[in-house]
């Protein structure tokens, strides 16, 4: 019975910990130009893809429109946009996606990887052009 025990309590521990070393949950977003915090993003899965939807701005007030958007998003406020889209897990990495700069209205190609349980790089490119964003878990 002890036995059945400790081994139920591992298993939980080892779910635990799995599921806080993935992406999904809310992020505060570091300007990687200015080194100011900007937002906070909420990163969840649909279908076995990765978004990322603001869910806070904390410069800005929150009904703040993207102006600069490109199609449907333009005039549409960034609070409740997905500027985070189809990234896929590959390994420790979630790639394939795209990433929304709602200020200069730009997307770019997205990959994501932790790095340690609470800090997440995000590299926005273009081609062999990139910029990398270290965000934070919110806790």
């Amino acid at each position: 019975m002890i036995r059945h025990l400790l081994l139920a309590t591992l298993g939980l521990l080892f779910t635990l910990q799995a599921s806080a070393a993935d992406i999904l949950g809310n992020w505060r977003t570091i300007d990687d130009e200015t080194g100011e915090t900007k937002s906070i993003v909420k990163i969840y899965e649909k279908d076995g893809k990765y978004y990322g939807q603001v869910v806070d701005l904390l410069q800005k007030p929150n009904d703040t429109a993207c102006d600069n958007c490109p199609g449907d998003l333009k005039g549409k406020p960034i609070v409740g946009m997905d500027v985070i889209t189809g990234l896929v897990q590959k390994g420790k990495k979630y790639e394939g996606g795209e990433i929304l700069d709602p200020v200069k209205g730009k997307v770019y190609d997205c990959k994501a990887w932790l790095e340690g349980d609470n800090t997440l790089k995000v590299r926005g490119y273009l081609g062999f052009l990139y910029r990398t964003q270290t965000w934070h878990r919110v806790q």
